[in-house]
C-alpha cells in the first residue's frame, strides 16, 4: 500500500492522499497505471509504448508526458484505490 502525493493522476479518479494497493512487478502494457523509476526519481503515471519507445503519461492535462532521458523501470502496477472520507 501506497499513499498518494499529488494530483498528476486526478482524470484517473486518483487523488491525493488516497491509499493505492500495488502488485510489484517489473511487467505492465501500454496503458497500465504504474509505480516507476525514471531518471533516479519514482512517480506513479500511465505507461505508454509505441515503436519501442517507452514514456509516462500523467491523467491530469496541467502535466506534461515524462521522456526518459536515461532509464524507466516499472516497480509495480496499480490494483486498487481505496479512498477514506
Amino acid at each position: 500500500m501506497l499513499e498518494v502525493d499529488g494530483d498528476s493522476m486526478i482524470d484517473a479518479h486518483i487523488e491525493e492522499g488516497d491509499m493505492v494497493l500495488v502488485e510489484k512487478t517489473n511487467q505492465a502494457k501500454d496503458g497500465d497505471i504504474v509505480i516507476a523509476e525514471v531518471d533516479g526519481e519514482v512517480t506513479m503515471k500511465y505507461l505508454k509504448e509505441k515503436g519501442g519507445k517507452r514514456w509516462l503519461e500523467p491523467a491530469n492535462k496541467n502535466y506534461k508526458p515524462i521522456y526518459p532521458e536515461q532509464s524507466l523501470n516499472v516497480v509495480a502496477k496499480l490494483k486498487a484505490v481505496i479512498r477514506q472520507y
